[in-house]
């Protein structure tokens, strides 16, 4: 995906400001540079700008003075740090002031890249917090969770009547049926939407790093410690913490997590020093919680803890008349990320998405229009252009990796008995030309 944002750079070394202009206008983004902050606050003041590049370390006007003030006066634009390695704790504090993110130096080229384009997402959706009213906060949900089935207009509801409450949320669901999607919706019409939302990964880390990772760790508190550490809890500070995948904490970072959410303050690995801490906890799991407090595996203070608010997100199986929507969203989204000149999908084609059973949800769905966008020929998205086995999804009474093949024979089959054999009619039906429909039917022994 190319850059369209005004990114705005603020260093005063002249070798750093040509190295990011360079790469982010390579990247399709219109760039400004300033050699100093009070340069770069004026030109703010002359223009917006999605993201500014801030060094921290300048002379004249201190590198934080800068944030506060861009934060002040341009409170759309998303701020990245550029710090060395020896101020990763200014960094940190700038952060709670309201910078986006930092970058460390030396950085690559294709990370500069993906920061920016996060932070102007970032910036993006922050404008549609600006939207107020139920009204418009329904019509910016609607663009985050797609579908209009009574399933997904529940979770809506609850989404909505969740953000001003500030309480824990316990999302649960299959994987791949958005439950991150839904925390993020959460944030972004809570009051917490201006600050981090940080997310911990449950299930990838053993018990020693995690507890590092949530609660951060001191020089020297274990081997390989050669530097302070902030913690994801103490990052989320005044906003938001998503753990997903809670169910996969151990018991005894469980008691720890509790105590942390009890008392609200923390300390971090090898230190016994306190701290207040002001984080709204979200928490996501695709087990069932209640199964696991029965067996002892999760403790039962916590899950009510972190279970004020349930919200079930629903398999796409259980609202396939949402397909269409999120089709139409998600190929649009993936035709301009990948610059494919694909505008749609054919009748039979959308037929077949209609009738799989998903069971890698939504996440399957966009992993097969992925697919299909890339490698297909022409505008319209058709059957043959779909992954033949779509990753073990098959429609009812069919087999995964002979799904494809049978439901293409079948609507072939129906089609034709639909218009009595007229080919040219069951072929536009099927959204074919006529020589086409022939070489199917020829494949699959059909007269």
């Amino acid at each position: 995906m190319t850059g369209q944002g005004k990114v705005l750079i603020i260093d005063d070394e002249e070798s750093m400001r040509i190295a990011c202009r360079q790469t982010l206008e390579m990247a399709g983004y219109s760039t400004v540079t300033a050699e100093n902050g009070e340069y770069g606050l004026e030109r703010s003041r002359q223009e917006s700008f999605d993201v500014a590049l801030l060094d921290l370390r300048m002379p004249g006007l201190p590198g934080i003075e800068v944030l506060k003030k861009l934060r002040q006066e341009s409170p759309n634009t998303a701020v990245i740090i550029i710090t060395g390695h020896g101020s990763i704790e200014s960094a940190v504090q700038a952060i709670k002031l309201g910078a986006y993110d930092y970058l460390p130096k030396p950085f690559t080229p294709e990370a500069l890249i993906a920061q920016v384009r996060r932070a102007e997402t970032a910036a993006r959706r922050a404008l549609e917090n600006a939207c107020v009213g139920e009204g418009l906060e329904r019509k910016m949900l609607s663009k985050v969770l797609i579908g209009r089935s009574e399933a997904m207009s529940h979770v809506l509801r609850l989404v909505q009547k969740a953000a001003p409450a500030d309480s824990t949320v316990l999302i649960t669901g299959e994987t791949g049926v958005g439950k991150e999607v839904v925390a993020r919706a959460i944030h972004r019409l809570s009051r917490r939407a201006n600050q981090r939302f940080v997310t911990v990964d449950c299930g990838t880390l053993v018990e020693t790093l995690f507890e590092s990772e949530l609660f951060g760790h001191v020089k020297g508190a274990f081997s390989g410690a050669i530097e302070n550490t902030t913690g994801k809890l103490e990052l989320a500070d005044r906003g938001t913490l998503f753990l997903d995948e809670i169910a996969n904490i151990s018991v005894n970072m469980q008691a720890r997590l509790l105590r942390a959410v009890q008392e609200r303050e923390i300390s971090r690995v090898g230190s016994t020093a306190r701290k207040k801490i002001d984080v709204r906890i979200i928490s996501a799991t695709n087990r069932d919680l209640q199964e696991a407090v029965r067996d002892g595996k999760f403790r039962e203070d916590l899950y009510y803890r972190l279970n004020v608010i349930h919200i079930a997100v629903p398999p796409l199986r259980e609202r396939l008349e949402d397909i269409p929507a999120l089709v139409d969203f998600y190929l649009r989204k993936l035709a301009a990320e990948k610059g494919r000149p694909v505008t749609g999908v054919s009748d039979e084609a959308m037929r077949f998405l209609k009738r799989c059973d998903w069971p890698g949800n939504v996440r399957e769905l966009i992993n097969a229009l992925e697919y299909a966008v890339v490698t297909c020929e022409g505008r319209i998205l058709g059957l043959k252009d779909f992954p033949a086995a779509m990753s073990g999804s098959s429609a009812p009474g069919t087999t995964a990796g002979g799904s494809l093949a049978r439901l293409e024979q079948n609507e072939i089959v129906n089609a034709l008995e639909m218009f009595q054999g007229n080919k040219t009619r069951a072929a536009r039906h099927l959204g074919i030309n006529r020589k086409t429909l022939r070489e199917k039917m020829q494949k699959y022994g059909l007269k």
